[in-house]
């Protein structure tokens, strides 16, 4: 057929999605499983931080579900992605589709117009095997395979032995993420082969792509003590230089009030000043998602439409919801009232107030620790997001020499910093500054140098109250005329 064209025609094209908003200060890093049956390649995510910039990406590498309850590293995409469209994340997945399978059995498909469609969940497309009644069928000659809406189709081939089959006997393997077990989620070091994997993969994120963790999760694992217990401990000196924050959800199973919330978050140990604790779930549209998914999607947004930093309270923020639930789908109603017993007991929530919103501002620290670096959540993530900006700045002058020029250049530049974050409202002030007291002559020997920063972060202006008086004389005044 001839490609000349005369005349006119017109061709409906899919509505593009709008680039993402990039930020990097709450750069999510998301521990647990996804459906990688259905990434282009299964095994290429297994322990690996992987950097996804696009939903797309996301869909392609690890595999999407909207079955958030097997799949809760899902809603954190969807979360993130869909309803942020904030970018990069680093996912880490730890389902093993060599080690976390199911065999399936033997069953007989029909075939229609040279196509059957194999309706069996999980499945890796490797594993399926083909059958003409007891003949075994070649991929590639007698059919190829292909992923259709998350089913297996099997498409038969004209010149192949099976080219006028009414039916097919398959057999496969699919993924099992109920094998999967915090364990797995945790991960270790494996001093034999030097493999790491879980959340000691943790330390890999920086080395493959020179970024830094700004908030890790773990959503669907984080409300287990254990996990928490890790999580907590992974928010200090990762790399043995940087510092990170961690999301960690209540478990609503055992706090199935607000009232009891305070006291699941102690019995499980969250309580460190680099996390943050949440109750309960989320809902968008009745399909429940662990708080942590979404409250990290919003933060790393917020950041990111405040000059990548995180001097704004992620509290009182949009957050797309329709509703807390409880595991259960118990639905849970809060008032402000409500919400404050939470926030006084160093937890996080969600409020419908004129939209569904997030509301807390302490870290899991609090009440226990009251000090303002280290209960206020935007004051403890500046802090950290120093502590990152000044190790990057500054690296490359370790190992010059120790001199003055070097003390004075430091000194000189890192004021002109800070002076700049203070102008432009990110910092209520800072200034460096080398003292010799501090740098003795041992010191110098042995070549280590100290500098002090005094800085100060803005606190959320958690409580506005305005004193309200009748005044009886304006009334006077407006009956009078303003006479007598």
């Amino acid at each position: 057929m001839s490609n000349y064209k005369h005349g006119i025609e017109t061709e409906e094209m899919q509505t593009p999605l709008s680039a993402p908003l990039e930020g990097t200060a709450g750069l999510q890093v998301v521990f647990g499983i996804s459906p990688v049956n259905l990434a282009d390649d299964p095994a290429a995510s297994l322990n690996t931080p992987v950097k996804i910039e696009k939903f797309e990406d996301a869909e392609a590498v690890l595999g999407y579900s909207d079955d958030w309850d097997t799949y809760p590293m899902c809603a954190n995409m969807y979360a993130s992605f869909k309803m942020f469209n904030i970018s990069p994340v680093i996912y880490v997945n730890v389902l093993d589709p060599s080690k976390h399978t199911k065999d399936n059995e033997e069953t007989s498909v029909e075939v229609s117009n040279m196509q059957a469609v194999y309706n069996v969940e999980g499945v890796l497309l490797d594993s399926i095997t083909v059958k003409k009644d007891s003949a075994a069928l070649t991929k590639g000659t007698d059919y190829i395979v292909s992923m259709v809406d998350g089913r297996p189709v099997i498409a038969l081939l004209s010149g192949g032995s099976a080219a006028e089959a009414e039916s097919l006997t398959i057999s496969s393997k699919s993924i099992d993420p109920s094998k999967v077990t915090k364990t797995d989620i945790i991960g270790g070091y494996d001093a034999l082969t030097g493999k790491e994997t879980g959340m000691e993969c943790l330390r890999q994120v920086y080395v493959l792509h020179q970024m830094v963790p700004g908030i890790i999760l773990a959503p669907g694992w984080s409300h287990d003590p254990e996990v928490a217990a890790v999580m907590q401990a992974k928010t200090d000196y990762l790399n043995e230089v940087f510092k990170t924050f961690a999301a960690i959800d209540i478990d609503t199973d055992q706090a199935k009030v607000y009232t009891k919330a305070e006291e699941i978050k102690d019995k499980i140990g969250i309580n460190s000043n680099n996390a943050v604790a949440l109750w309960p779930m989320v809902s968008i549209n009745e399909k429940k998602i662990y708080y942590s998914a979404v409250w990290a999607a919003m933060a790393a947004y917020t950041d990111a439409q405040n000059g990548d930093r995180p001097y704004k309270s992620p509290s009182n923020e949009l957050i797309g919801i329709t509703a807390t639930v409880l595991q259960d789908g118990t639905e849970i109603r809060m008032d402000t009232s409500q919400a404050a017993v939470l926030n006084g007991a160093g937890i996080a929530t969600a409020i419908n107030d004129d939209g569904w919103k997030s509301w807390g501002n302490n870290t899991a620290c609090y009440p226990a620790n009251q000090d303002p670096k280290d209960r206020w959540i935007c004051c403890r993530r500046m802090m950290i997001w120093y502590h990152v900006h000044f190790i990057r700045q500054y690296k490359s002058k370790v190992d010059d020499p120790y001199n003055p020029v070097l003390v004075d250049d430091l000194v000189d530049s890192e004021n002109v910093y800070l002076n700049g974050l203070t102008s432009s409202g990110y910092v209520a002030g800072g200034v460096i500054s080398y003292d010799e007291a501090e740098n003795t002559t041992e010191d110098i020997m042995n070549g280590h140098v100290t500098f002090q920063t005094r800085i100060a972060f803005w606190t959320p202006a958690e409580y506005i109250k305005n004193n309200i008086v009748f005044d009886p004389d304006i009334l006077t005044q407006a009956i009078t005329g303003g006479e007598g």
